[in-house]
């Protein structure tokens, strides 16, 4: 879900997480929300935001649909969804204009703001801004002086921004925005990307990803070499259970397993050609796009496995009648029931990259077992269950089964990941923050005496070295006043030291206090810690394993000891990037969506060309786009999606509660009093939203002022109907949630992002009608 984030954060200033955290949130003085409703996604961040708002901080609120976040703000701007860059980059245009950008900093800390302000200027100003994202003048100029004027300030992104086609290139133009008014490594301020699960971060961070392994180490060769020296195996043997050439091949996004299945494997670039078997673990298949597409797909796959709680909406559509001649007569279909949070224990990963010790509440009910013992299981069934386990303990689990044990999991964790300091987190040293909870300071994460006295709670990576080496963690990413043994850092040299002549390291004078290396500099090295003359400050064994090593392959910790000893940063100390060279568009540029109800946008700003082979499926743009260059004359209303504060999800869980279904009991879609009237619908009437994927949903109309005319919101957490019928019948006996749905991804279109391959969620068109 955050993939556009980490892709485009990563590549602007190192890593691809949320740069300070909820409780720093305090601490700002102005905060940009922008595709955030966090008064329903994420409320307890939105008590942070309350906080400061009582000593004077400032809340503007971005977004196509007025919400309950908006109604919290000071100033409330309505943009047409998807027009993220034009309103990003109009707000840059008054900045420059006005000489409020951060100079000094800019000089210092960022590579290319000379090409953004001359993209800026050039292309954004106010009348182009205007009409590409409805915006006024005097509003942008407004937003601009409360950003520029208020700081530090902070900008808060999610899902509004990331699920489009050009998703990546938003978050870069945010990162840009904070960039230029310097407010990056600095308590309240930062880019606060807020995750939507406890433990999001922690599973993009130990490498769900499909070109990543743990700790985002990418799938070299060299990379592969690191882990198998962790784990213990010989490289050879975990090369010969991939086929040929593919275990350096970056796999296929979750996004698209549809066309996986469906595609024409001739233009599929893997050997194996379609896929036939699929894992839904933890995963709610109406969270994601094209419904009727997937339903095909679940029909022709030779094997579904569903892991999780509950019978998802993966198990009623795959029972759900299909097309005959499109059903695999061979399939298998089969519900493993997994643990709830409550029934396990181990470490999890919160938004601000603070890890937090999660303690088994009661033993798992009924059938279910565990993640691990699940994935340990299968690997006994697949033959590997002892290269799977080398380095773990195993205990005696439910039915006194064998497990691996939690802790030791994490430790094997900690002896690896040493690119974002997912080191230092010991199970001892969480669990004694967790038992110290209360020596905490909520707006600091510092501990204040006490045996944690001078950490920051939760160990936020990176938290660097060994557990022996007392990283008190990260609070705030890239912060320079502060000494990297208090958390402090720089931005990291990722992407070399030179480009086209200029220098990619901070400025001379630029560096976290108190680091003997004042200038700029490159990763370091075992070579380079040679260099300085710091060799033997590590012990001989330490010597021994760091030979011919880097800071992210050192086993023994000594390299990222000794350097932060004098006072520098594992990672070097460079200058952010403005412009990602290597990304298809290096300075942001605004893209209309594949269905856009505007033609003379899209012949301005045309999206990308079509791919072939790209996350190893052809994927379409610009013959989508031009083939619906007209669609609006047929579906005139934007349609986007998003959260319920009473829901969670897929929904599953939530809408089989009993408390949570009374709240929220129908699916709904809000429409603009004006858009109902020429329609004939009122409030309360069963209308039916159609889109150009032929889909028919059918929904109950809330007639409301809260999104424009122009647009129509839908919220994603239901199941259980399918085009106008309940699923009911397609459940295993008693366990259909209490309330049911048509999912709006049923009837979402096609569209990804073109460097990571996110779904595009939030811009599409639709039209709705009054059923009779």
């Amino acid at each position: 879900c955050h993939s556009t984030t980490v892709a485009g954060v990563a590549n602007t200033w190192g890593y691809g997480a949320m740069t300070n955290s909820y409780n720093d949130m305090q601490n700002t003085k102005c905060a940009l929300y922008i595709g955030s409703n966090a008064a329903e996604a994420h409320p307890v961040s939105m008590m942070h935001m309350l906080h400061a708002k009582e000593t004077g901080a400032k809340m503007i609120v971005v977004d196509p649909r007025f919400t309950r976040t908006a109604a919290r703000a000071d100033e409330y701007v309505r943009i047409r969804s998807g027009s993220d860059i034009p309103f990003l980059f109009g707000l840059l245009h008054h900045i420059f204009k006005n000489g409020w950008e951060d100079k000094k900093y800019i000089n210092d800390r960022v590579y290319g703001m000379d090409q953004i302000k001359a993209d800026v200027m050039a292309n954004w100003t106010p009348d182009k801004v205007e009409e590409a994202c409805g915006v006024g003048e005097a509003q942008m100029y407004k937003v601009a002086e409360m950003m520029a004027k208020s700081k530090p300030a902070t900008i808060v992104w999610c899902m509004g921004q990331t699920q489009h086609t050009i998703g990546n290139a938003m978050v870069r133009a945010s990162c840009i925005l904070q960039l230029a008014l310097g407010n990056i490594g600095i308590s309240g301020g930062g880019a606060n990307i807020f995750r939507g699960h406890c433990n999001v971060q922690g599973a993009t961070d130990v490498g769900p990803n499909p070109d990543s392994l743990p700790g985002y180490y990418g799938v070299a060769e060299g990379s592969w070499k690191h882990w198998c020296r962790v784990w213990g195996l010989d490289y050879e043997y975990v090369q010969s259970r991939y086929a040929e050439g593919m275990i350096t091949k970056g796999g296929m996004t979750v996004s698209r397993w549809v066309d996986g299945v469906l595609e024409n494997p001739e233009l599929i670039d893997q050997k194996a050609g379609n896929l036939r078997g699929l894992f839904f673990w933890g995963h709610a298949p109406n969270s994601q796009t094209r419904g009727l597409d997937m339903k095909k797909a679940m029909d022709k796959l030779d094997l579904l496995v569903i892991v999780d709680p509950y019978p998802t909406a993966a198990a009623a559509m795959a029972a759900m009648p299909g097309d005959p001649a499109g059903l695999n007569p061979n399939r298998e279909v089969y519900l493993l029931p997994a643990t709830t949070q409550f029934e396990s224990s181990g470490s999890i990963t919160a938004s601000n990259r603070s890890i937090q010790w999660r303690e088994k509440v009661i033993e798992p009910l009924f059938d279910s077992r565990n993640d691990h013992m699940i994935m340990y299981q299968l690997a006994e069934k697949l033959g590997f269950e002892k290269e799977l386990t080398k380095n773990l303990t195993m205990v005696k689990g439910k039915g006194g089964m064998m497990e691996p044990e939690i802790e030791s999991i994490l430790r094997e964790i900690n002896k690896g990941t040493w690119t974002i300091g997912y080191t230092g987190q010991s199970p001892e040293r969480l669990k004694l923050h967790m038992k110290n909870m209360h020596t905490f300071n909520v707006r600091t994460l510092k501990a204040e005496g006490g045996p944690c006295d001078g950490e920051y709670f939760g160990l936020p990576w990176p938290c660097y070295g060994t557990p022996e080496a007392k990283h008190p963690g990260s609070p705030n990413l890239y912060q320079t006043d502060k000494h990297v043994m208090d958390g402090g850092g720089n931005f990291r040299a990722n992407f070399g030291v030179e480009k086209d002549g200029v220098n990619l390291l901070a400025e001379d004078g630029s560096h976290s206090l108190g680091a003997e290396i004042t200038t700029g500099y490159p990763e370091f090295t075992a070579d380079m810690v040679k260099q300085l003359g710091w060799w033997d400050d590590l012990t001989e064994a330490e010597k021994a394993e760091a030979e011919g090593k880097n800071w992210k392959t050192d086993l023994s910790g000594g390299i990222q000891r000794v350097v932060m000893k004098h006072g520098c940063h594992p990672f070097g100390n460079a200058k952010a990037r403005a412009v990602v060279w290597n990304f298809p568009d290096p300075v942001p540029k605004h893209r209309e969506p594949l269905y856009s109800t505007k033609p003379d946008l899209v012949a301005k700003y045309p999206t990308h060309d079509d791919k072939a082979a790209f996350w190893r499926l052809p994927t379409l743009y610009k013959s989508v786009q031009e083939k619906n260059a007209d669609i609006g004359k047929s579906f005139p209303l934007i349609m986007t999606s998003g959260r319920l504060v009473e829901y969670e999800g897929g929904g599953e869980e939530t809408r089989s509660n009993p408390w949570l279904a009374e709240l929220q009991q129908t699916m709904f879609v809000e429409i603009n009093p004006a858009a109902a009237n020429d329609r004939g619908i009122k409030h309360g009437d069963t209308v039916r939203v159609t889109t150009p994927t032929g889909a028919k949903i059918e929904v109950q109309a809330q007639v409301t002022r809260r999104v424009g005319p122009d647009t129509v919101f839908l919220p994603f957490h239901f199941s259980g109907h399918w085009e106008g019928k309940d699923m009911i019948s397609s459940y295993p006996e008693g366990s259909a949630p209490i309330v049911r749905g048509e999912s709006v991804n049923t009837a979402t279109t096609y569209g990804y992002d073109v460097v990571t391959m996110m779904q595009e969620t939030k811009t599409t068109v639709c039209q709705i009608e009054k059923l009779v």
